[in-house]
C-alpha cells in the first residue's frame, strides 16, 4: 500500500498553505494536500484586498483600534498587535514574489478603504486580489523542487496516538494524516514531522455562501475529532452583499464597492443604512448584514439594492472589472443598474485554537488561516484582515519550526498502521448524502443565521444530533468518498457552531440573540469546546 513520508504535511492550498509551503521548503520536503485543483480555495475568491499600514498618514495604533472595535471586545490585543505590526513586511514579500498590486498614477500602491476602517489601507489587485496572490504563490510553489502538491486528495483523519495499539502512556501528538485519493478511492498515511492545517472556512454549512464548494470545515472538524481545542465558533460572518440572482450562485459583491461610494437602498430606492449606524454603508459588516436582514424582513422583500451608478462608468469598470463582467453576463450593468444583494455566509471567525506561533494543543500540529482562531478577529473580522492573518501567522509557524533545529520523526511513526477498510462497502446511495446536506444547510440557515434565539438553537441542535448519528453509522460501514467526508465534517462544524452559540448568553459581534439583545458581559470571554477522547 502507498505510504508517504515527508518532513512537513500541509493540508490546504490557499494563501496560508502555499505561503507556509514556501517558507518551509528550505527546511525540508513539503507535501501539500488539496481536495480539488491546486488553485481552488477561498483565497481565490477574495476580492477586496489586504489591510496593512502603508500610508504615512496611517498608524499601527489606528489599524489596531479599528480591528479591536470591529472585534466587539473579544480580540486578543497581543495577537492584533502582531498582525498589524508584522503585516507590512509580509506584504512586501508578496511584492517581491511579483504579486501585481494596483498602483496609482504616481506609482504608489493604490490604497482603498472598506467598512470599519478609519483610513485607506487596503492593498489590492483591482477586485481580484485573492486570485492574484494565489497565482503568484502557485508559480513559485510549482518551481520549488522541495514541494509536492497532491491534487484531488483529501484528509480523512489526522493521525494521533488513538490510531496506535499501545497508546495509554503517549502524549497527544500528530504524526500526519490519512489521505484519500478522491479519484481512485485509495486511503493511505502521509507521515510527517510537522503537520499544518490550512483548510479554510466552512461556508457550505449554510444555504447561501460566498465560499466555493470545497469550504466544508475539514480542518476544524478533523482537529476537533483528534482532540484539538476549538474556540468562538458561534461567530460566523455573513458578507452583507452577495449577488441575489437565480443563476448567480451567491457571487460576492466586494466590500470595496461600498467603500468606493456604493449606497444600499430599499427596492423602492430609499437609502436605509443611516437608520442603523452613523457610518452608514461603511459600518462594520455585522451591523450592515443585520440592517439588510432587518430591512428585508420588515418590507417582505427578497433582497435590497447596492447602487454605485452615480459614479462614472469608466471608474466603476476600472475598479471592479470582475464584478462588472460577472454581473453583465447575468444581464445586470452595474454602471446603470443597482445590484440586487442579500447577506451570505462568508467567513468563520472561530476555529482551531492556536497560540501566536500557530501551535495547537496537539504536539506537532499547527494551523493557520481561516480554519484557526488566533484571537485577531474576535467577535467580528475587520474587512481585509483575513489575508493578512494568513501571511503573518504562516510566517510565524515556519519561524517556530525553524527555531527547533534539526527535526526527526517521532518514535511511533513507524508503528502507524495502514488504513483498514474491512467491514465497509462501496455504496451508490448518494441520495442519502445529498438529503442530509440539504437538511444541514436548511437547519443552519433557518435557525442559526444572522439573528438567533435559544429556542431556534435548541431545535437546531436536536435535529443535528440525529443527522450526526445517521452520518456516523453510514460512515462506519461505507467506503470513504469525498462527499461522505465533507458531510461528516459539515455536520460536526454545524454542531460546534450551535453548541457555542448556546453557551453565549449575550449579543456580541456576529452573534445576535433575541433572548439577550443588550446583555454584553464586561470582560473578554471566549467560548471553548474540546472533544474528550
Amino acid at each position: 500500500m502507498t505510504r508517504i513520508k515527508s518532513d512537513f504535511l500541509i493540508i490546504g492550498s490557499g494563501v496560508s498553505g502555499l505561503f507556509t509551503a514556501l517558507k518551509l521548503a528550505p527546511l525540508g520536503s513539503v507535501v501539500v494536500v488539496t481536495k480539488k485543483a491546486d488553485y481552488e480555495s477561498n483565497t481565490n475568491y477574495a476580492q477586496g484586498g489586504i489591510a496593512s499600514v502603508f500610508d504615512d498618514k496611517d498608524k499601527f495604533e489606528e489599524h489596531i483600534k479599528d480591528t479591536l472595535e470591529s472585534g466587539a471586545g473579544l480580540c486578543d490585543l497581543e495577537a492584533v498587535r502582531v498582525l498589524v505590526e508584522e503585516g507590512p513586511t509580509r506584504v512586501r514579500e508578496l511584492l517581491d514574489l511579483g504579486v501585481p498590486f494596483t498602483r496609482n498614477q504616481t506609482g504608489e500602491l493604490d490604497l482603498a478603504r472598506e467598512g470599519g476602517h478609519s483610513k485607506n489601507r487596503i492593498i489590492h489587485s483591482l477586485d481580484r486580489t485573492g486570485s492574484a496572490v494565489e497565482q503568484s504563490l502557485l508559480d513559485h510553489v510549482h518551481a520549488n523542487k522541495n514541494i509536492q502538491i497532491l491534487e484531488n486528495h483529501a484528509c480523512v483523519d489526522l493521525i494521533t496516538k488513538h490510531h496506535l495499539k499501545d497508546k495509554d502512556n503517549l502524549p497527544l501528538r500528530c504524526y500526519g494524516a490519512y489521505i484519500v485519493d478522491t479519484e481512485t478511492g485509495e486511503v493511505f498515511p502521509v507521515l510527517a514531522k510537522k503537520t499544518i492545517l490550512a483548510t479554510g472556512g466552512a461556508g457550505q454549512v449554510y444555504l447561501h455562501t460566498t465560499n466555493p464548494n470545497i469550504a466544508t470545515g475539514d480542518g476544524v472538524a478533523s482537529a476537533y475529532r483528534a482532540g484539538a481545542i476549538v474556540k468562538n465558533m458561534e461567530f460566523y460572518q455573513f458578507h452583507p452583499t452577495s449577488l441575489f440572482h437565480e443563476q448567480g450562485n451567491s457571487f460576492l459583491i466586494s466590500e470595496a464597492v461600498r467603500g468606493h461610494g456604493g449606497i444600499l437602498r430599499e427596492i423602492g430606492g430609499r437609502p436605509f443604512m443611516k437608520d442603523y449606524h452613523d457610518m452608514g454603508e461603511l459600518a462594520p459588516r455585522d451591523i450592515v448584514a443585520r440592517a439588510i436582514d432587518d430591512t428585508m424582513k420588515k418590507r417582505g422583500e427578497p433582497h435590497v439594492l447596492l447602487d454605485i451608478t452615480h459614479r462614472p462608468a469608466n471608474d466603476i469598470i476600472n475598479h471592479f472589472p470582475s464584478i462588472y463582467e460577472r454581473c453583465k453576463k447575468l444581464g445586470i450593468d452595474i454602471t446603470t443598474d443597482p445590484i440586487p444583494v442579500v447577506p451570505a455566509a462568508h467567513y468563520m471567525c472561530g476555529g482551531v485554537a492556536t497560540d501566536l506561533l500557530g501551535r495547537t494543543n496537539i504536539a506537532d500540529l499547527y494551523a493557520c488561516g481561516e480554519t484557526t482562531c488566533t484571537g485577531v478577529h474576535g467577535g467580528n473580522r475587520l474587512a481585509s484582515n483575513s489575508l493578512l492573518e494568513c501571511l503573518v501567522f504562516s510566517h510565524r509557524i515556519a519561524g517556530d519550526i525553524k527555531s527547533q533545529g534539526k527535526l526527526s520523526y517521532s518514535a511511533e511513526t513507524d508503528l502507524i498502521p495502514d488504513w483498514n477498510k474491512e467491514g465497509t462497502t462501496n455504496t451508490e446511495e448518494w441520495v442519502l448524502i445529498s438529503h442530509d446536506l440539504i437538511e444541514i444547510k436548511t437547519i443552519m440557515s433557518n435557525y442559526v443565521g444572522i439573528v438567533r434565539s435559544d429556542m431556534r438553537l435548541e431545535r437546531a441542535l436536536r435535529r443535528l444530533k440525529l443527522i450526526s448519528e445517521e452520518v456516523k453509522d453510514y460512515y462506519n460501514r461505507t467506503t470513504v468518498s469525498l462527499g461522505l467526508l465533507e458531510l461528516r465534517n459539515l455536520v460536526k462544524v454545524a454542531e460546534l457552531i450551535v453548541r457555542s452559540a448556546l453557551l453565549r448568553k449575550e449579543s456580541r459581534g456576529l452573534h445576535y440573540s433575541t433572548d439577550y439583545p443588550e446583555d454584553r458581559t464586561p470582560s473578554r470571554q471566549d467560548t471553548i469546546l474540546s472533544h474528550k477522547l
